[in-house]
């Protein structure tokens, strides 16, 4: 199982951006929309080009939708759902899905919790019916959640506590967040994952895990009005869970400061820094922001072709690596961040002031109509590929669903990428990049200085 942290700064994240809508897709591959009786909303992806289908259920919770004080429980509860039913032992849904020569796995956000299998499309029911039946059946004991309390405690020292860009990426996470959840750890913190118990599992089960709080995927070789009646079999049987409230989150106050963090550890080779402003979302940004952040993100550092690699990589060789992100897809307002790392004798201290210097120049002197459109001709034809594979369109309808967005609005984001001008582009880097309220990671080796 994998875990998906809060903010994904690197820019690795394009799977669970909203923005990953292409042109319509022609007649006999339309994506379909419906909803059954119960609540659970159902996305129809046809992909008739191989004999496989992707099944993918989607949760509207995430780690910053846990009680205070019960950090990890949205990761851990992940863990439990492969712990069996009355219907299915533990360990029945795996081993069906490995005969069938396919493969299944499992992801937790701050915003979302999804479970998918890759499988025939003719197992598609049997998918089905073992996904319905854990929705509400899961058999949670003591011997049960003590165990997997155990295996997930183990998992944290694995990949946060061995791990010294993941300790950053911890502490790093909780400085830009003041008051947010984001700034929670997906994982949870280990002090409060230790005292996780039945109680807590049983009450997150019945609260959040219901049609009505789900998204169903199915995308591959399929037709809709097939997986409409197969879903009315199975997911349709399934009682409707408590009316939730709206998704209200603390909001973060209005950051007037600058923040650094800064960690030195002997397993660090190359020192590396990260930069980063709280920004709106898909979700939260006024008309266009969204768009013209992503395509910020592109100009300044997301490809070969960007100032961030051209300038301080190619032509001045200052980085081994210099880049930008946007978490776009977020329920709540994200991260914009740069990040980069020295080349040869070159200081960390000269490639942040680099950056800086592209950065500035951008704010101040704008872009050219050339220059965007290749940017938005880079942006599409990356997502050209993405779409090239069946779980990724599963992942892009799912995700955007799963945190409050519509089929609609992904099948308008061409138009809404297109109509992006430079002066928007300007305005919004203007507006959110000021270093003056920027927070900063450092990860450096023992004998570096903080710069």
């Amino acid at each position: 199982m994998t875990i998906k942290f809060a903010l994904a700064f690197s820019g690795a994240a394009l799977l669970l951006q909203p923005a990953l809508a292409l042109d319509t897709p022609p007649p006999q591959n339309a994506v379909e929309h419906f909803v059954l009786d119960n609540g659970l909303e159902v996305v129809v992806i046809p992909d008739h080009r191989a004999p496989v289908v992707t099944h993918m259920v989607w949760y509207k919770v995430g780690s910053a939708d846990e009680p205070a004080g019960k950090s990890g429980i949205a990761h851990f509860f992940e863990h439990l759902m492969f712990k069996g039913t009355e219907r299915f032992p533990a360990g029945e849904l795996d081993a069906t899905v490995t005969a069938l020569g396919g493969n299944l796995n499992a992801f937790t956000t701050a915003d979302v919790t999804a479970y998918f299998e890759t499988v025939p499309p003719d197992a598609l029911a049997s998918m089905m019916d073992f996904e319905a039946d854990r929705m509400r059946g899961l058999v949670l004991t003591d011997a049960v959640i003590g165990a997997e309390r155990d295996v997930v405690l183990e998992e944290r020292r694995q990949r946060v506590e061995s791990s010294a860009q993941s300790l950053l990426t911890e502490e790093f996470t909780a400085t830009l967040y003041q008051n947010h959840p984001y700034g929670i750890p997906t994982i949870g913190w280990m002090h409060e994952m230790e005292q996780l118990n039945r109680a807590d599992a049983a009450s997150f089960y019945e609260q959040y895990y219901a049609p009505n709080n789900a998204v169903l995927v199915v995308a591959g070789d399929v037709e809709p009005a097939t997986v409409k009646t197969l879903a009315e079999q199975s997911y349709g049987q399934v009682e409707r869970g408590p009316d939730l409230p709206p998704r209200v989150r603390p909001s973060e106050p209005e950051r007037n400061t600058s923040a650094s963090v800064t960690l030195h550890d002997p397993r660090v080779g190359l020192p590396s820094f990260l930069c980063a402003w709280v920004v709106p979302t898909y979700r939260t940004a006024e008309p266009g922001e969204a768009e013209a952040l992503d395509l910020l993100a592109e100009i300044l550092g997301g490809s070969s072709r960007s100032r961030f690699y051209q300038e301080v990589v190619v032509k001045s060789g200052t980085a081994a690596q210099a880049g930008a992100g946007y978490d776009g897809g977020a329920y709540d307002p994200s991260g914009f961040s740069i990040y980069g790392a020295p080349q040869g004798e070159h200081t960390l201290a000269e490639v942040e002031a680099a950056m800086d210097a592209e950065l500035t120049r951008l704010i101040t002197d704008g872009i050219s109509v050339d220059e965007l459109d290749r940017a938005k001709a880079r942006f599409r034809r990356g997502l050209i590929f993405a779409r090239d594979a069946q779980q990724n369109m599963a992942q892009i309808y799912g995700s955007a669903l799963a945190t409050g967005r519509s089929v609609e609005d992904i099948e308008q984001w061409p138009e809404r990428i297109r109509a992006v001008t430079p002066e928007q582009l300007q305005a919004v880097a203007k507006k959110y990049l000021d270093p003056a309220t920027a927070v900063t990671s450092y990860l450096l080796p023992p004998a570096t200085g903080a710069q």
